[in-house]
């Protein structure tokens, strides 16, 4: 374990982006980390950053294999995992109708059932050492969804509403649960991590103007991948590390309108639903 604090990190998809950011920022705070990706080969060169410190293994999160393998390897090569950070996935955009069944499981199983699998690999690790810290990748979407984007905030929405039961769980055994949502943030999303579903007509006007701002913003989005890394890294080590984790103005800015809707639909709702008990 990490001499100067008793931490050490599992961080998933860290071939770009945030991943790879949080990787570095670590290396250069004096940290250990097991760097994962899907194709090892593209992550090869991060263990130059610290030898022997930062290592690197194959995960892919929906092959249960690799999962157990680069736990294992990690719990070998640094006694135990400190943190986990959940943070490979893919983005689906499009409207629902715009997406086979096919495409929808692939996305849930990458973004859900992936993230709960390598959850539920560390976790024995983490009961045992009555301590340890779950760190899960949402977005700003899986708070504030809206058209276009069901296929990618499903899975973010039901990653929330889980980790929120198992932080509940897991608290009396000395393991803590943050959940990241951040807004733009100038990595891969509107890249190569992207893809969209096949287009139907009917949606055109909706989606189509939304596509095009969203590919034209890929690159200029103000989000700094490395300060993002420093702000996990500050509430992992927060004692009264949050919960939820809203990642740039944006994202503040977007759940506070969407919480606000809310509260003012709730209020509307209530004459309606609220007076459902049995009379006499």
């Amino acid at each position: 374990m990490d001499a100067k604090d008793g931490r050490s990190w599992l961080v998933t998809g860290t071939s770009s982006g945030l991943g790879r950011a949080l990787v570095e920022v670590l290396a250069a705070r004096g940290e250990r980390v097991m760097a994962t990706a899907r194709e090892v080969g593209r992550i090869a060169e991060l263990e130059e950053l610290a030898p022997g410190r930062v290592r690197v293994a194959r995960l892919d999160v929906t092959d249960g294999a690799s999962v157990r393998a680069a736990v294992a390897a990690a719990e070998e090569a640094f006694g135990g995992i400190g943190v986990l950070v959940n943070n490979a996935g893919s983005a689906l955009l499009g409207a629902f109708e715009e997406h086979g069944d096919e495409e929808l499981r692939a996305a849930f199983e990458t973004n859900l059932f992936g993230a709960l699998a390598v959850t539920r690999a560390v976790l024995p690790g983490m009961r045992a050492r009555r301590s340890g810290h779950l760190v899960q990748m949402s977005s700003v979407v899986g708070v504030t969804s809206g058209a276009g984007g069901s296929a990618y905030a499903g899975p973010k929405a039901a990653l929330e509403a889980m980790s929120e039961a198992l932080a509940a769980e897991v608290a009396a055994l000395g393991i803590r649960v943050t959940i990241v949502e951040p807004g733009p943030f100038r990595t891969d999303f509107g890249g190569r991590s992207l893809s969209w579903g096949q287009p139907l007509q009917d949606y055109a006007a909706l989606i189509g103007p939304a596509r095009a701002a969203f590919e034209a913003s890929h690159g200029t989005q103000s989000g700094d991948p490395l300060r993002a890394a420093e702000a996990i890294i500050e509430a992992v080590e927060r004692d009264d590390s949050p919960l939820r984790l809203p990642l740039g103005a944006e994202a503040y800015q977007w759940i506070r309108g969407y919480l606000s809707r809310r509260l003012d639909e709730l209020e509307m709702a209530e004459p309606i639903g609220a007076d459902t008990a049995l009379r006499n």
